[in-house]
């Protein structure tokens, strides 16, 4: 039982730093200077070949 208890102790205290210090790692990542060009040619990707609006079947699928 005195590996559980240290595997227990382990998870309780390190892992759950280990995680907060990637969520805020990720964070930080995310919203780092510079990221917002980066971020903005992305998210406009799909369009970026697009000279017109989608015609109504088009957009419907058929």
């Amino acid at each position: 039982m005195e590996t559980y208890s240290f595997l227990r102790g382990l998870a309780d205290s390190w892992a759950l730093l280990l995680l907060v210090l990637f969520f805020v790692g990720v964070i930080l990542f995310v919203f780092r200077p510079g990221a917002r060009k980066a971020q903005k040619d992305a998210a406009e990707s799909i369009f970026r070949h697009e000279n017109r609006p989608a015609r109504t079947d088009e957009k419907e699928g058929r």
